[in-house]
């Protein structure tokens, strides 16, 4: 029995998140530059996305630029940037043919002007598509999101719209970039890495976690089953026992 005929359609994760770690470590591997590594992974970018639409994930995420990669050497990040709008262009009309509904998450005002341009139009084109979610986090962090909601609370509170007493976690929630989404019940990690690194700090309160050797450009939908048939296997409890379950 293959991979795919052992996952429970029944019990898929609704949303997954994914760490994409590993391009520059396989580049050097391989003795290329670091942009090979990032174009290579670009590819398994493809492969996933159409492994979680085919499986009926409903919500995929993927952290594809965090808010410290800013700090990399200008010429990765500008090589990582034009591989988005590059990206973006050829895979736009395959997003459009499987209903596949585009956004980004993330502080979009440090993008430069045409990557956000291009950003924007995808997500304009895809706004009717019904089916699965796609989100870049882009330029995100998660303690700069939960900073950001904070002081969006505050403004609220300061203007007589919100009551402290009032705040509940599930109305903190709805001032973060996810608002939209249920908050992931599968995040994976490639390359090896143990460690959040500062991606949906909040959302992944109760989120089961997949750690994998595997570097991300080669990353492929067998790996994606993988980490499925792991959270299938697990007992999601939420400080329950399991005779309450």
């Amino acid at each position: 029995m293959s991979l795919l005929e052992r996952i429970d359609i029944s019990k898929l994760p609704v949303h997954i998140a994914i760490i994409m770690d590993g391009n520059g470590r396989w580049a050097k591997k391989q003795n290329k530059p670091r942009v090979f590594g990032h174009q290579s992974g670009a590819s398994a970018v493809k492969r996933t996305i159409e492994g979680s639409a085919e499986l009926g994930i409903k919500y995929l995420t993927l952290y594809a630029f965090s808010a410290e990669n800013w700090n990399r050497p200008k010429t990765e990040v500008e090589a990582l940037m034009s591989l988005l709008v590059s990206t973006i262009d050829k895979e736009l009309n395959n997003l459009i043919k499987n209903n596949i509904r585009f956004d980004v998450i993330g502080n979009l005002s440090l993008l430069p002007a045409s990557v956000k341009r291009k950003v924007d139009f995808a997500i304009e084109k895809t706004n009717r598509c019904t089916g699965m979610l796609l989100t870049l986090a882009l330029s995100y962090g998660g303690r700069w999101e939960i900073t950001n909601a904070v002081k969006k609370i505050a403004e609220d509170a300061a203007k007589g719209l919100l009551n402290p007493q009032d705040i509940t976690g599930k109305i903190f929630a709805t001032y973060l970039t996810t608002a939209n989404m249920p908050d992931p019940e599968l995040l994976i990690r490639t390359s090896g890495e143990l460690r959040l690194s500062n991606f949906l700090l909040w959302q992944s309160a109760y989120t089961e976690l997949y750690f994998t050797d595997v570097m991300w450009p080669d990353f492929n939908k067998e790996e994606l089953y993988k980490a499925v048939l792991s959270f299938q296997n697990r007992e999601r409890r939420f400080g329950k026992t399991t005779e309450q379950l």
